[in-house]
């Protein structure tokens, strides 16, 4: 039965309430009824499919200009976004200085600032199209997910995590160089990207930021990108870069870091535990100071599953926080994951990947309503974790909100029957958008 969109979660109201400003009244109807029925929608999410998921009047062709040509600013979606997750845990940010400070020791001389981090993540997914032709932005990626290059759109992303909390920034389609001059638009490498991200965006007050990467987007641009703005980075390490060994005698020596972990024994690594969502994990690690080429001074760090474990089994990490501890540098790196997650949530949850839209800033508002039903929808998660200590998926949580909807819709139809409706006059403003 499709929702009415004035019967909301209450959260899911207020939230909405936030964006009347970017968009005018004809497209707030539409804003809502995407986000509605991204809610709402189990099957593919086609905009046809969104729209058999809420009772209003819109049209298919109403949704295609909402997307496609209405003026309307993706970036200004994301200001609000930001705006607004800014202030929640601008709250959370000083009491977390507050609780430093009170932890400190009394000791003579100034004492030491405090600090509370947060991570800008960076990375890229494919969304594979395998039998489309007339989408703009398509070109030959290679799927993580299917292991092979596929045809499909690139989704560039960046998300900022700050006490638990997650705000993705706005987001980005990549087209290959050759997809760029068939359809006369500039080139811009995925390097190039993710520098823009770095230069752009401004985090909270009284906060230090943490670059995070995976090892395709550690490029030196990048790396010295983040450290000009006085942030650290973090990121994956491929193989065959080269590292800087200084042996006892003071002679230097530039070797892979694959043969630097080859030399290494059993002795040399530590036990740790790898933080994860479910347990935390138990790996081998080893932590070195060296300079990385194209890098600098940095902390290499080399991990296994088991001592014994082979080339193929062994992980890269670089770090520019040369004074971390093993622990520390682990904890760093595991937090990248969390974008990995983002994009799982992003395509199961909310059809990223589903869409039939033909013309390239369609796609990228698409994504981007996406993104802002996800921070939603992890808003509410974290809400939920600190009063009750429970952690949800975002699968709960929107269900969570469903069955709201569901209750709200039964209220209001043993409403209507009270003061008198017809059968036909509830059928009639239960009708969805587009009929099936």
């Amino acid at each position: 039965m499709a929702q009415p969109v004035r019967l909301q979660d209450a959260r899911l109201a207020q939230y909405l309430r936030l964006f009347s400003g970017v968009f005018t009244l004809p497209q707030w109807k539409y804003f809502v009824t995407v986000l509605v029925g991204l809610v709402q929608c189990d099957e593919r999410r086609t905009l046809s499919a969104l729209l058999r998921q809420v009772a209003v009047k819109v049209t298919i062709c109403g949704l295609c200009y909402f997307l496609r040509t209405a003026k309307w600013s993706v970036d200004d979606l994301t200001a609000v976004r930001q705006a607004h997750f800014y202030t929640q845990v601008a709250p959370l940010v000083a009491a977390h200085h507050a609780a430093q400070r009170a932890g400190r020791p009394c000791q003579p001389g100034r004492p030491k600032g405090t600090v509370v981090t947060g991570y800008l993540i960076i990375d890229d997914s494919t969304h594979a199209k395998p039998y489309a032709q007339v989408q703009q932005g398509l070109g030959s990626h290679y799927s993580g997910t299917e292991k092979k290059v596929v045809n499909g759109h690139s989704l560039v992303q960046s998300v900022y995590i700050l006490e638990g909390q997650q705000c993705p920034l706005t987001p980005q389609l990549y087209r290959r160089k050759v997809t760029c001059e068939a359809e006369g638009v500039p080139f811009a490498s995925k390097i190039d990207l993710a520098c823009t991200t770095l230069s752009t965006f401004e985090p909270p007050p009284d906060t230090h930021t943490h670059v995070l990467t995976d090892c395709w987007y550690l490029a030196q641009r990048v790396w010295r990108t983040a450290r000009q703005r006085g942030w650290d980075i973090t990121g994956g390490l491929k193989a065959n870069r080269v590292m800087r060994l200084i042996a006892p005698d003071g002679t230097r020596e530039w070797v892979p870091v694959r043969d630097y972990a080859a030399r290494l024994t059993a002795a040399d690594f530590a036990e740790a535990l790898w933080p994860q969502e479910h347990g935390d994990k138990v790996v081998y690690a080893h932590l070195v100071q060296t300079w990385v080429r194209k890098l600098g001074p940095c902390q290499v760090l080399i991990v296994k599953p088991s001592p014994d474990a082979g080339p193929e089994q062994t992980r890269y990490w670089v770090t520019s926080r040369r004074d971390d501890t093993l622990e520390q540098v682990i904890g760093h790196a595991a937090q990248r994951w969390t974008i990995e997650t983002l994009f799982a949530d992003f395509k199961e949850l909310l059809g990223s990947d589903q869409y039939q839209i033909r013309s390239a800033p369609g796609i990228v508002r698409f994504w981007a309503l996406g993104l802002c039903l996800y921070q939603f929808l992890d808003e509410v998660r974290v809400t939920h974790q600190r009063q009750t200590g429970v952690r949800l998926t975002l699968g709960q949580v929107r269900q969570q909100i469903r069955e709201t909807h569901a209750t709200q819709l039964l209220d209001w139809i043993c409403d209507q029957i009270e003061h008198g409706a017809s059968r036909d006059d509830i059928r009639l403003a239960l009708q969805p958008a587009m009929r099936l």
